[in-house]
């Protein structure tokens, strides 16, 4: 059954007001027709199987899923060159992330447009749809990595390295249970040696992919395979 994501001022009255938008891609691009039913959901956790009625829709009932991670991750991730990061947010709400920070770190060359972000949460929306997760992932504006990354506290902190003996990530999510967990990773390059110190100076811990060297695209791919796999067996 085909899922939107409504904002809660739609709702009115057991009605969704459809917008323009909501209602072309209904009825012109899926085809739906008056009385046809599908799942709309406000993307922090709820869905109501719902009844197509004109220009609006009538809610029938609350459907009960459970799709999201019992973990919620946020991933740091330093804006790699091109449309790659279009990839990350696509794949990584998909396998179940909570918010995105995109961060301008020492070797970012990207430096991204009002629209650039707009479109990453356009693309959060329809991964979340497609996916039928019931909650979209937060896309925050980008940010300098010297800004945000005194910002966590009451958290597990993790900021990924390319080269070297420290642990691999793995490890701490087995033998560490945790409710909440903040991972960063590096552009092409990764990040240098000064930004790994200040990380380690604000509680992140230092940890490994393994021993390949992995794509400033590929690392948090990688990162929710993991975190999905081991969450979900």
């Amino acid at each position: 059954m085909q899922r939107i994501a409504i904002a809660l001022n739609q709702l009115q009255n057991q009605q969704i007001i459809l917008t323009s938008e909501q209602q072309h891609y209904l009825y012109r691009v899926l085809r739906l027709q008056k009385g046809d039913k599908f799942i709309a959901m406000d993307g922090m956790g709820k869905w109501w199987l719902s009844q197509l009625s004109d220009t609006n829709a009538q809610i029938l009932h609350e459907i009960i899923v459970e799709t999201e991670l019992p973990i919620a991750v946020t991933l740091m991730i330093a804006l790699p060159k091109g449309n790659g990061f279009d990839e990350v947010v696509r794949c990584c709400t998909e396998l179940g992330v909570s918010c995105i920070i995109p961060v301008i770190s020492d070797r970012t060359l990207l430096k991204p447009s009002v629209q650039k972000v707009e479109r990453w949460r356009r693309i959060a929306q329809e991964a979340a749809e497609q996916s039928e997760r019931t909650k979209i992932p937060q896309i925050l504006e980008p940010v300098a990595f010297k800004q945000i990354i005194s910002s966590f506290v009451n958290v597990e902190k993790y900021i990924c390295v390319a080269r070297g003996d420290s642990p691999h990530l793995l490890h701490y999510l087995q033998h560490q249970p945790q409710k909440n967990v903040v991972i960063a990773t590096g552009a092409e390059g990764g990040w240098t040696k000064q930004e790994v110190e200040i990380a380690l100076q604000n509680g992140f811990q230092q940890v490994s992919l393994g021993n390949r060297i992995l794509r400033a695209v590929t690392a948090p791919i990688a990162i929710m395979s993991l975190i999905s796999a081991g969450s979900e067996v």
